[in-house]
């Protein structure tokens, strides 16, 4: 049974009462619509058992009951716990049943009267979702039974109202048989999560319309279709209605104008218009009209009113790609779960319009609603603010099996039942229903991580007859007949590679690619790489948007992020912090790896020819780049020498070229061109000036490194050896090394007593393990690293003093657990500066690829001034860094480590670097520059402290002291591997961005500043 009493889907709208209403455009103040949002008497019990079956009396004595909010999760009220699972049911599996251990019953009741003037209308009421089996009474008597969440329920009331008083009591259940297929990926939260609402209506009233507003084969003229559903109720005393369906462009001049009679009793209206030259609708240039319904009386008198927006566009498959207008649009998008890391699954509009400027900001188009259709407020957005949108049907019976991933038993599974077909059915039904007539939505998708069963071959047919504007897609289809755009999740490369090559028939966009977990995000760039080599290759939805962490504190008063297991679930199945796989943190600032998606999804690409010959191209659909302005910057060893502007007209898909006036470059200097497009004007998101695009150039014959070579001095190095130990010094330097331990004793600025280092250089090769390090059991596979970083032993140590540069010193040492040589050469060179070469050799051993090559030193915390000349200034790894541009960048170190992680990592990192520098309050600290690039990290945090060991062990940035500044710990590295982004569950970084070679030697130079 998947409910009872309850209204079929229709399309999402509320009621005017009359003309001034219209005017005001305020459906919440109509006289039509009474909120039930607010305070309910709120009880709840953890048992079936236990739970009151009386909760529906008139006379019942509540006054012990609780009260809830109502809308909210009742787990984030303080009741029951919050569970975050990925794909395994939080209770025992065995379809259709629930065991009754654990199944936590929450009841509700609240009263409220309603006006008078509704005594001739019909009266519904409204529940925006219900997550949970809910039944509902009225007055004592049951009105209704709903299941399915993330659709609205409505239940007719006219008859079970009574003058004065009404007493409404809703009972709900966290799981019941309907939540097999709501396995979704998500916190699995419970309660009236929904507005709430009566919806008072005449006795003949427009129930539901479909509005289609297409374009003609030309893409010129506008097709205006609208089919009006009436609905005829009981003691119904109005005669001879009309409708009337007016259409408003947005300066509000009408460009369509009807009114029709309505026949007795007749059910359906269609009204249709060509509208000339009409204004389209698309994600770049979102023009809507307004429509509106108007039920009239025989006299011409306002029963009730509907007012909306439509946007007319042409959605088509058209020689393998998909289409919007004509023009085949690259899919540049996320995946969006509902969450608000307060409210849970609680709708909120400030977040909604937050989330839609920050994809705005950063070139994000498209929004997969997964797994479920949202609040009709986000899709009204979208609609205002242009985003192609695929609306899922909410189903997803992940933990029963799913096409492409592992061997299941097509017996058990409910897409293979006919007994379970209804209810996969009605939730596509009601999806349709309630979404229809938003311009936004230009493709449906059946479901998620389901089973392609039967019943998902009729749901497609079902969807292609309703609705012949849209295509549909279902990724378990793969490629079989029931999906219009074959859109796998996390394809290898390789297939990507052989679908982009292949002859076919169907668009190809991932619904779920570039899996965002943690510190992550690596090799974007490659992804795109091939969907722009193939023309039905159209992009992808990225997993996902928002890290969904709830805000919470520890025993300390500590503010964090909870994640799986937390909350009190720590004994209940839970997937820990699996549900923050999100481009931007819960509190909804962007992760660094954001940046990097910005500029892969920039829709204007520049090229550099000759070093000064650039051409621009528009990769926008219909935008024009006379709606930018460019800068450019010509960039001589990392400080801006010389830069321009200029503007362009540029048609969308076309290219122009522009010379740029650089002067003269000399072949001593590393010189790189910076280009930039900006935004010219205000836009509803996005205000002027705010940075669309960008690139770097290399250019010129310079080599920094080339001309880095040590510099000859005239200062004198003096040195003596005694009892083992070299002590050294120049004009403003003097250390100490022991030449029987292998390593710096002392090296400081003479006549100041306070040291620098606590810690000088050693071998380190280990990083504290991200989420993607995680998922492919790198804290197992890799540890020999982690341990051949501890208490390295010297095999021998060489004075050499016959060097001309300086004195070498040349140490030998064997790493812990592994049985490699690793060699460090000190040059003490005569200007005091330190030179230091540091090699390995792994030729005939087996061993697993390092996570970095490199060494760390530590500071003194006052040492915290930090300049450096590398990619920046977010956070970048080798694979995940053509946004971050080369240039000089300085900062705080307490400001270098990334941390909004959700769970502690690695982060905070810098490639191709130069030098860096850091400085106390009075200027004196040291630099380090290397003979090729280096990476770096400077944080006031340990590795140590960051890694939680061969487990993630549960832990929060609360956990750790991420304020602390009375160290600063250096990495200094040749290169660390990539982070990765394919997927969290067992690939590894692309082969290009790993430490596999046998050999690995490299240099840097520290010297002291003053």
């Amino acid at each position: 049974m998947l409910d009872r009493g309850k209204e079929a889907g229709r399309s999402s709208f509320l009621l005017y009462s009359n003309a001034d209403e219209l005017k005001e455009n305020n459906p919440k103040k109509s006289a039509l619509y009474q909120s039930l949002n607010g305070l309910w008497k709120f009880d709840i019990v953890k048992t079936p058992a236990q739970r009151p079956t009386n909760f529906f009396e008139p006379n019942l004595d509540v006054s012990k009951w609780s009260e809830i909010q109502v809308p909210s999760n009742w787990e984030l009220q303080g009741y029951d716990i919050p569970i975050y699972t990925n794909i395994t049911y939080p209770f025992p599996k065995n379809p259709p049943f629930i065991a009754g251990d654990y199944n936590p019953v929450a009841s509700y009741r609240r009263t409220f009267t309603v006006a008078d003037s509704w005594n001739d209308k019909e009266i519904i009421l409204h529940f925006g979702s219900i997550s949970g089996y809910a039944r509902v009474f009225l007055n004592g008597k049951e009105v209704g039974m709903t299941k399915a969440s993330k659709t609205p329920a409505e239940f007719n009331i006219t008859s079970f109202l009574k003058k004065g008083e009404n007493l409404i009591a809703v009972q709900v259940f966290r799981w019941h048989d309907g939540s097999y297929l709501e396995d979704q990926d998500f916190w699995r939260l419970s309660g009236i999560e929904r507005d709430v609402y009566l919806q008072a209506m005449p006795k003949t009233a427009v129930w539901d319309y479909f509005v289609k507003s297409d374009l003609d084969n030309q893409y010129k003229n506008g097709l205006f279709n609208i089919d009006v559903t009436l609905k005829y109720f009981e003691n119904n005393k109005i005669k001879n209605p009309s409708i009337k369906v007016e259409l408003c462009d947005k300066e509000g001049k009408t460009v369509y104008s009807e009114n029709k009679k309505v026949n007795a009793k007749e059910q359906n209206v269609s009204f249709s218009k060509t509208i000339e030259n009409v204004k389209q609708w698309n994600a770049e240039t979102p023009n809507l009209y307004r429509y509106t319904i108007t039920l009239l009386d025989n006299k011409g008198n306002v029963l009730e009113a509907v007012s909306k927006k439509t946007g007319f566009r042409k959605v088509e498959i058209k020689d393998a790609q998909l289409l919007v207008n004509g023009k085949a649009v690259m899919v540049k998008g996320v995946n969006i779960h509902e969450h608000d890391d307060v409210n849970g699954h609680v709708p909120n509009e400030e977040l909604m319009r937050k989330d839609l400027q920050l994809m705005k900001e950063f070139n994000i188009n498209a929004i997969r609603m997964s797994h479920y259709p949202h609040d009709t407020k986000l899709y009204d957005l979208c609609d205002e603010y242009g985003f192609y949108v695929v609306d899922e049907a909410n189903i997803e019976s992940h933990a029963m099996g799913a096409e492409w991933q592992n061997w299941f038993d097509q017996k058990k599974h409910p897409a293979y039942l006919p007994e379970w077909a209804p209810a996969h059915l009605d939730r596509i039904k009601r999806m349709f229903a309630f979404d229809k007539n938003h311009p936004s939505i230009i493709i449906w998708s059946l479901g998620n991580e389901c089973g392609n069963g039967p019943v998902f071959y009729d749901a497609y047919d079902w969807l292609k007859q309703v609705d012949s504007t849209r295509p549909v897609q279902f990724e378990q289809a793969g490629e079989n007949r029931n999906t219009d755009i074959v859109c796998p999740m996390y394809p290898g490369i390789k297939s990507m590679k052989s679908y982009a090559s292949a002859d076919k028939k169907r668009p190809y966009i991932m619904c779920e690619y570039a899996h965002a977990m943690g510190n992550s995000g690596g090799n974007f760039q490659e992804y795109w790489d091939i969907i722009n080599s193939s023309k039905h290759m159209q992009g992808g939805f990225i997993w996902d948007w928002v890290d969904q962490g709830i805000k919470t504190k520890d025993a300390n008063g500590k503010t964090f992020w909870a994640y799986g297991g937390d909350l009190g679930a720590s004994k209940l199945q839970n997937d820990e912090n699996g549900c923050a796989d999100g481009v931007i943190f819960s509190n909804r600032t962007p992760k660094p790896a954001l940046s990097e998606i910005k500029k892969v999804y920039q829709n204007i690409h520049f090229q550099l020819d000759n070093e000064t010959d650039l051409t621009v191209k528009n990769l926008y659909n219909f935008t024009n780049l006379s709606d930018f302005n460019f800068k450019w910057e010509l960039v001589k060893n990392g400080v801006i020498a010389k830069s321009g502007e200029f503007n362009l007209d540029v048609a969308p898909e076309e290219s122009k070229k522009v010379a740029l006036d650089l002067g003269s470059i000399d072949s001593d200097s590393e010189y790189f061109v910076n280009v930039y497009a900006v935004s010219k004007y205000d836009a509803p998101l996005v205000a002027k000036g705010h940075e669309f695009a960008r690139e770097q150039f290399a250019i010129g014959k310079g080599s920094y490194f080339k001309n880095n070579e040590s510099a000859k001095t005239a200062s004198k190095l003096k040195y003596t050896v005694k009892n083992d130990v070299v002590s050294f010094e120049t004009e403003n330097v003097a250390g100490e090394f022991d030449l029987k331990k292998g390593e710096i004793l002392k090296y400081n600025l003479k006549n100041d007593s306070n040291p620098i280092f606590t810690n000088f250089p050693t071998p380190y090769f280990w990083r504290a393990p991200t989420d993607n390090d995680f998922g492919s059991n790198m804290p197992n596979k890799l540890v020999v690293w982690k341990e051949a970083s501890k208490n390295a032993t010297v095999v021998s140590v060489v004075l050499d003093k016959k060097a001309t540069d300086g004195l070498l010193i040349k140490a030998v040492y064997k790493l812990a657990t592994i049985d490699v040589p690793y060699t460090v050469d000190y040059l003490i060179q005569n200007n005091g500066a330190i030179k230091i070469t540091a090699s390995i050799d792994l030729a005939g051993k087996e061993l697993p690829e390092m996570p970095r090559f490199g060494m760390r030193a530590q500071l003194n915390g006052s040492f915290d001034n930090l300049t450096y000349y590398g990619r920046g200034p977010w956070e970048n790894y080798s694979d995940r860094n053509s946004a971050a541009f080369v240039g000089e960048y300085s900062d705080k170190v307490i400001n270098q480590y990334t941390k909004s992680y959700i769970r502690p990592q690695e982060g905070g990192y810098k490639t191709d670097v130069r030098w860096l520098t850091l400085k106390n309050e009075k200027s004196q600290g040291l630099k380090i520059e290397g003979l090729q690039a280096l990476g770096f990290s400077a944080l006031n945090i340990s590795t140590e402290m960051l890694d939680p060991g061969k487990t993630k062990a549960q832990r929060h940035p609360s956990d750790l002291d991420l304020d602390s500044k009375e160290a600063v710990y250096l990495h200094i590295d040749y290169k660390q591997r990539g982070v990765g982004g394919d997927d969290s569950w067992g690939r590894l970084p692309h082969d290009q961005y790993r430490l596999t070679d046998k050999k690995y030697t490299y240099s840097y130079i520290i010297s002291l500043v003053n």
